[in-house]
């Protein structure tokens, strides 16, 4: 048998108590349990790529012959036989193989084996797939960005563990800092290789400022990343004020300067006072 394959031992059950198998009772007719008897779940475990093989009993206690078919929940579950035919004070046994998919990333998994006859009554056994391998710990957060009165951004799990991140939040404007909030678990896990959208929300912030936001994420087994993002805040009015008057501005030099070219000699061939150097303010504002 290659390494890719292995049986499910019945050994490694005893540890486990997920739940008791139905059993049927002498007028339901048929029940359905782990072959061999004496446990009350399927167990595997493997790495990602490996095929876990097992095998179910249904048993018809009736005096009529039943047909059941079995299919899998929550697991990549795959069946020798469906549907099967059990005739009467009969015991089938169905081998099956479970797959843990290539990419998979370590911990537990939950799922059924379930048997339904003919006229819609089902039994089910629990199964649970425990893929191993390496854990990896690692989380980005990204697209960060001010929109109306919050801070948006996405958490990204890149590891292969589930986490369970905090954030810290620090904001500077240009008169000194506008936030400090300290690290606080957020209310999300995110499992691996998932990707979350939040909203830290900012009701105070500034009306007319230049900030800088600064976003630390953390979570267990030394994941973290930090991000930033800056933020113009300019109050309705105040940027086509500033433009009035740089408009206004520019005319007023424009007509001075036009009068002083056209200005007449006089009788006596006296030239015109040479034209007076001017400067003009610099407008400036936070508004950008």
């Amino acid at each position: 048998m290659s390494s890719a394959v292995r049986v499910l031992c019945p050994c490694l059950l005893l540890p486990l108590v997920l739940a008791a198998a139905p059993a049927a009772s002498a007028t339901e007719g048929w029940s359905v349990a782990p072959s061999g008897g004496g446990r009350p779940a399927f167990y595997a475990e493997g790495e990602p790529g490996t095929v876990l093989r097992d095998t179910v009993s249904v048993t018809n206690r009736g005096d009529e012959a039943v047909t059941v078919r079995l299919h899998g929940t929550g697991v990549p579950i795959a069946f020798a036989h469906s549907p099967v035919r059990i005739p009467a004070r009969t015991r089938a046994e169905v081998p099956f193989t479970v797959a843990a998919p290539t990419g998979t990333a370590p911990g537990d998994r939950s799922g059924e084996i379930v048997a339904r006859d003919t006229d819609g009554r089902s039994r089910a056994v629990p199964l649970r797939l425990r893929v191993t391998g390496p854990e990896l710990t690692a989380l980005t957060v990204e697209h960060v960005a001010v929109r109306g009165d919050g801070i948006a951004y996405e958490l990204v799990n890149r590891g292969t563990t589930t986490l369970t991140p905090t954030l810290a939040v620090r904001a500077d404007g240009v008169f000194g800092r506008l936030l400090d909030r300290a690290p606080r678990t957020l209310p999300a896990a995110l499992p691996p290789g998932s990707r979350t959208k939040l909203t830290e929300p900012w009701p105070d912030r500034p009306a007319l400022d230049a900030v800088d936001v600064r976003l630390t994420v953390t979570a267990a087994g030394g994941a973290s990343d930090t991000a930033q993002a800056s933020a113009r805040f300019v109050p309705p009015g105040v940027v086509p004020g500033i433009a009035g008057c740089a408009v206004a501005a520019g005319g007023a030099l424009w007509a001075l300067r036009r009068r002083r070219r056209r200005r007449p000699h006089d009788g006596g061939g006296t030239a015109a006072e040479p034209e007076q150097p001017y400067s003009t303010a610099e407008l400036t504002g936070a508004g950008t």
